[in-house]
């Protein structure tokens, strides 16, 4: 433990901010898990989850608890998996037609 009183609020304020960081990492994975799994599995709300997720990211970017060039590579993973899905669901659509 330190002695100093400096360094004592300094632990204090380490501590809160690694608590309220943790909250906004783990929402952030729970966005992104649960807008993949719409997006994988067509659900009607697949946009609106992606969104949210798309929202959470730049508001985690925003204060700083990742970097906004992290923030701009999860954002462009998250589309391309949306834009695949949607090419799949797509292509689906056009075999089911011609048959």
């Amino acid at each position: 433990m330190a002695n100093i009183k400096s360094q004592i609020k300094r632990n204090r304020q380490t501590i809160k901010r690694h608590a309220r960081n943790k909250a906004v990492r783990s929402e952030l994975r729970t966005r992104t898990k649960r807008a993949i799994s719409d997006i994988e599995h067509g659900a009607e709300d697949a946009e609106e989850s992606l969104r949210l997720a798309i929202k959470r990211i730049d508001k985690t970017a925003a204060k700083g608890v990742i970097h906004k060039n992290q923030a701009a590579n999860r954002k462009s993973r998250l589309m391309g998996r949306a834009a695949r899905a949607s090419q799949g669901a797509e292509a689906e659509e056009a075999a089911d037609a011609d048959a």
